[in-house]
């Protein structure tokens, strides 16, 4: 179970890499609409590939979200269900933004006006966004069940911990002070190191109690 669950860590961690940095982040030029038109208009079968991975993401964080409550459950159930809620939150706001995206190619396929596209594209970002706040939360209940668990280095379980606050602190900036938000963005080395070690983990040595 701990292995199927890497595996769809995995496949979170390059679903959606790919869809933010080579396809849909291809096509986006912030603060000009008539460019962003123009590249997708040029290339419309990367946002559609750019939907169908951050789908296919979205329904893989859902099972994953069920088989890490099933394996942390043995350490406090009732952590252990919270943080299955908040990162099932966290899905649902991504899976509900691809909708914006989505309005933003059929805006521009009908011959729309650009600035409503790159608008809707903005819209799917901030869903994003909204969804790392309740991720940041479920990062906290899960670096602390690990923590607790003893069956992962306490260095990881901290660094998840900690890349939970840095999810909420990044977010809370965007909404409440966008000006300094972009000399936060250094401190997202920390998540990517404590997902990636955490997806490693799972793969190589598995989660649980082990015999002596």
């Amino acid at each position: 179970m701990a292995r199927l669950a890497g595996v769809l860590y995995l496949a979170i961690i390059l679903l959606g890499l790919t869809s933010e940095l080579a396809l849909r982040g291809a096509l986006l030029v912030p603060g000009d609409a008539a460019a962003t038109a123009e590249r997708i208009l040029a290339a419309p079968g990367l946002l559609r590939a750019s939907l169908a991975a951050d789908t296919l993401m979205a329904l893989a964080d859902v099972a994953l979200a069920v088989l890490l409550y099933l394996l942390l459950r043995p350490v406090n159930g009732g952590v252990a269900l919270a943080a299955m809620v908040f990162r099932l939150v966290q899905a649902a706001l991504i899976a509900m933004s691809l909708l914006f995206q989505q309005a933003a190619l059929l805006t521009l396929d009908a011959g729309g006006d650009p600035a409503l596209a790159l608008g809707a594209m903005e819209m799917h970002g901030h869903g994003y966004d909204l969804g790392l706040v309740f991720f940041g939360v479920n990062s906290l209940l899960t670096g602390w069940l690990l923590w607790r668990s003893g069956w992962v280095p306490r260095a990881l379980a901290g660094l998840l911990a900690l890349a939970g606050l840095v999810y909420l602190s990044g977010s809370f900036l965007l909404f409440l002070a966008p000006a300094q938000a972009a000399a936060f963005q250094m401190a997202y080395v920390i998540p990517v190191v404590a997902e990636t070690g955490f997806c490693l983990w799972l793969l190589i040595r598995g989660l649980g109690p082990r015999r002596r």
